[in-house]
């Protein structure tokens, strides 16, 4: 059984059917808050986005974010490329408080965003050294 499953999320048209749903999410929470074309553009991204990354080929980097080209020298690299996404974020989590406080607000949201990025880095600290 997980086998399967694992054969199923490495496939090439995986991506397709999760970018499909995630563009879904978006259109149904444009839906909700009045924005209906704002929700239909997202659909129409994340659809593209999923049809261009099934289409393309047979790109060892394209196989890689796909899911179906992955060794480990590819996890690796999204390791790698994963920590610094982190470092970026968390940058501009950081400028994004500061900006906030620096114009009288309460830094709402990027506080929230600030806290959850460090207990997370704490935890998985912990983890892995209990683990390790």
């Amino acid at each position: 059984m997980i086998r399967d499953c694992s054969r199923f999320t490495h496939s090439r048209w995986f991506v397709l059917a999760l970018c499909v749903a995630l563009g879904g999410i978006v259109l149904l929470a444009g839906w909700l808050g009045g924005q209906l074309v704002s929700g239909l553009i997202g659909l129409g991204v994340m659809t593209c986005f999923g049809l261009f990354l099934t289409l393309a080929g047979r790109s060892e980097t394209i196989r890689g974010l796909r899911g179906d080209g992955r060794d480990e020298r590819f996890a690796l690299m999204d390791i790698k490329a994963t920590a610094i996404t982190g470092h970026v974020l968390i940058i501009a989590v950081v400028i994004g408080f500061l900006v906030e406080v620096a114009r009288g607000h309460s830094g709402s949201p990027f506080t929230w965003l600030g806290a959850i990025a460090g207990l997370t880095y704490v935890l998985a600290v912990a983890y892995f050294r209990w683990r390790g």
